[in-house]
């Protein structure tokens, strides 16, 4: 069915919801409608947006080790931090001040590849740091634009091991001031997270991304021109090919297309169509890719083809 992505997180807690195909404040209720368990979470309520009977829904999660977070004064604006160091994410609170160059420290230990921030008090579009456009650029998780060139989301300053920085004026990660801010912090981990970017050929014998793993989760951005943010996943999909594809920009219901397919392979993706969201003969894109079996580590099995 048709509804907005929600997203919760343990440092707003679960009264608190965004929606990534919206530009809206954060829209708190007094009851939480879920709860975060140690092995997952329990819904607590019939609401259809999350729990409606004989509707099917798809929940992506990631998991810190940080609680509700901890005061962290690295940047210039002391910010509250929960992370997880072994998997290299965090979730950053934060109070904007609308003064260029501010800055804001994120836990994880090494440089963040992809920052995914959203004020929560007003109308602003979310903004995207993507390590492989550099901090001249910014995107936009609710809108479908390419990517826009300006100093005033990141200062045209890249993010370090501590901290990541902030513009000014309209950009959308520190403006208006006084603002609370939420943000997404993720750098890549071999064997488990890939971010980065490649060509279309516009070809059903598509484009071949290497990622070192089988992919679990999937979500490309064409950023040379305006199109959607599409999701693909092995929950849905746990067969090649993956053809079940969500808009993380739009309310709409899950969708197929006769040329919006694509192989999970044991070390990446490959395309199976000509789709313009995915893979354009003259598109340049950007994907967050996530391991279904990471390779390596205590207790990992290991990852095979599909």
């Amino acid at each position: 069915n048709g509804d907005n992505h929600v997203m919760w997180d343990v440092a707003r807690g679960t009264t608190s919801r965004i929606y990534s195909n919206k530009a809206d404040p954060a829209d708190v209720d007094g009851t939480a409608l879920l709860t975060f368990e140690t092995d997952g979470f329990d819904l607590d309520t019939t609401d259809v947006n999350y729990n409606g009977s004989s509707r099917t829904y798809v929940a992506w999660q990631w998991k810190t080790s940080g609680g509700a977070g901890s005061s962290n004064t690295d940047g210039s604006i002391s910010s509250t931090v929960s992370a997880n160091a072994t998997a290299k994410f965090s979730i950053v609170k934060y109070v904007s001040n609308n003064t260029a160059g501010a800055t804001v420290g994120h836990g994880l230990g090494v440089a963040p590849d992809v920052i995914i921030t959203k004020n929560q008090e007003d109308e602003r579009n979310w903004g995207v740091y993507f390590s492989k456009l550099g901090a001249t650029k910014a995107m936009f998780l609710n809108l479908e634009n390419a990517a826009s060139t300006s100093s005033v989301y990141y200062n045209d300053t890249e993010p370090t091991s501590s901290v990541f920085s902030l513009g000014t004026s309209g950009g959308e990660t520190n403006f208006p001031a006084s603002d609370a801010f939420i943000a997404y912090c993720f750098a890549e981990i071999e064997g488990f997270s890939r971010f980065g970017s490649y060509n279309g050929n516009g070809s059903t014998d598509g484009s071949f991304i290497y990622t070192g793993f089988k992919p679990a989760f999937l979500m490309v951005k064409r950023f040379d021109a305006a199109d959607n943010w599409a999701i693909y996943d092995a929950a849905r999909d746990p067969i090649n090919v993956a053809e079940r594809y969500l808009l993380a920009d739009t309310n709409g219901a899950e969708a197929t297309f006769s040329t919006a397919k694509v192989d999970f392979l044991s070390n990446g993706f490959k395309w199976r169509g000509a789709v313009n969201f995915g893979n354009n003969s003259s598109g340049t894109y950007i994907y967050m890719a996530f391991a279904e079996h990471p390779f390596g580590g205590d207790g990992v099995a290991p990852a095979t083809a599909r």
